[in-house]
């Protein structure tokens, strides 16, 4: 499959990196000498999961998500949102690591067709991530929506990024991404072929079809070195 390819666009979150935001948390709160609960956790992301749909659409900048988040956590910790924010994203850089599989598969692209990511995430876990892991030099391109003011699924993230690969013709580009809602939905809006990483924890829109549907990385890495 890999001669019909050019360039393969990864997600991150989920896709390359495990992300742990409960343990995240936790090693916030333990720093500050307070508890953390699944509990806490729940009513965290009650708050957390909406605001994330309203920065997909374009309703809020990365800057308010990141801040209204944690306004409630903020305030049992009497420190400010921001300062949880960061507390938070540097904890998240230290327990953050590849999924099962990412290295060996970078290491059989390496070379064969460019790579990139395109992430929702924010730029100062990206890039923290990538250079602790030594992911870094995997990479042609590297695309944070907070940077650039767009965020997947819009059509716009991926052509930017199509733009800093040199402009490949689309249908000779793979998205593989976790998250049907923005990573395929996006891959399939700007052209490309899509395959959607699938752990068994979410399920997929009728709406959306992906060329491909694996479990793990190494499914992954299977199907690309398939002719």
């Amino acid at each position: 499959m890999l001669d019909t390819l050019d360039c393969i666009i990864f997600d991150a979150d989920e896709t390359l990196f495990s992300f742990d935001a409960f343990h995240g948390l936790q090693q916030v709160f333990t720093a500050c000498g307070a508890e953390f609960s699944a509990e806490d956790y729940a009513e965290y992301q009650a708050l957390n999961k909406p605001l994330w749909v309203d920065y997909q659409e374009g309703k809020i900048t990365a800057a308010q998500l990141q801040v209204q988040r944690f306004i409630p956590l903020a305030a049992r910790l009497n420190v400010r949102p921001e300062q949880l924010n960061d507390s938070f994203l540097l904890a998240m850089a230290d327990i953050c690591r590849p999924l099962p599989g990412a290295e060996q598969l970078l290491d059989s692209l390496k070379g064969k067709v460019r790579l990139a990511i395109i992430t929702n995430g924010f730029t100062r876990l990206q890039q923290l991530r990538l250079e602790r892991t030594g992911f870094s030099d995997y990479f042609d391109a590297l695309v944070i929506s907070e940077q650039l003011g767009i965020a997947k699924p819009d059509r716009a993230i991926f052509d930017y990024t199509l733009q800093q690969l040199g402009n490949p013709p689309a249908d000779r580009v793979l998205m593989v991404g976790d998250t049907p809602e923005s990573d395929i939905l996006g891959g399939i809006n700007a052209g490309l072929k899509t395959c959607w990483l699938d752990h068994g924890t979410r399920s997929l829109p009728a709406t959306l079809r992906p060329d491909w549907q694996v479990r793990d990385l190494a499914a992954l890495q299977a199907l690309l070195a398939a002719g």
